[in-house]
């Protein structure tokens, strides 16, 4: 897999080394207490690489990340996918005429790290990102995304989600949208220009600015519930 220039990265430099003593508790506690069904066993915990979260994909089984080495199937559903679409589509319409970047969705697999990839529900992606601005041939692009969305699974947990935020972050990641569907917020996670992590909540009737990643964008929150009764 080719290496793409990135403005940051995130992990180690080289396998992860999982202490010996570890019980499947320790391992669902690092991973942000996440259920043990969603843990695979193999390839063994700590040495699992990109190739293994693609083969995971493009294999029938489960939608699949890998962190720290480990492969951690995602929860998707139905209504996390509705919402999703909703946010790329106003990405989209809002890059029409403007050459600022690309839209992945969760399919869409990024490598933040050695032994650290991500599948954001959606992404954008500034072409500052590519080197010569063009895009890379590779299953899995290991490439930085400028905005991180993750909309809120019932199978999602509150440590789960934070060391999502902080791995986007700590990979170079300038903006983190966490969209949850059941009170219709969000909260928006950012580092400011002293390199401090910062978040907003956005209400039910707020808005989704895109700031200096998406100069000039803005989404209403309840735009994107428009497809679902209250």
């Amino acid at each position: 897999m080719a290496t793409i220039s990135t403005r940051g990265t995130a992990g180690p430099t080289g396998p992860i080394a999982l202490p010996l003593s570890w019980s499947l508790g320790d391992l669902q506690r690092h991973l942000g207490d996440i259920p043990a069904d969603r843990v695979r066993l193999f390839p063994h915990p700590g040495t699992g690489t990109a190739d293994d979260a693609d083969a995971a994909q493009h294999t029938g089984s489960n939608f699949c990340e890998l962190v720290d080495g480990v492969l951690v199937e995602k929860p998707m559903g139905t209504l996390e996918s509705l919402l999703a679409l909703e946010v790329a589509f106003a990405l989209r319409k809002y890059l029409e005429g403007q050459r600022l970047g690309v839209v992945l969705g969760a399919d869409g697999l990024l490598q933040l790290g050695p032994q650290l990839v991500r599948g954001p529900d959606v992404s954008f992606i500034r072409w500052e990102r590519f080197p010569d601005g063009r895009l890379p041939t590779d299953r899995i692009w290991a490439v930085v995304p400028d905005l991180a969305v993750e909309v809120l699974s019932p199978g999602n947990t509150t440590g789960e989600m934070m060391r999502k935020v902080a791995d986007y972050l700590n990979a170079g990641t300038r903006v983190v949208w966490i969209i949850d569907p059941i009170p219709r917020t969000a909260v928006v996670h950012a580092t400011n220009d002293s390199g401090v992590a910062t978040q907003t909540f956005v209400g039910p009737e707020g808005v989704l600015d895109g700031g200096d990643v998406m100069p000039g964008f803005r989404m209403e929150l309840s735009g994107i519930f428009r497809g679902a009764k209250a």
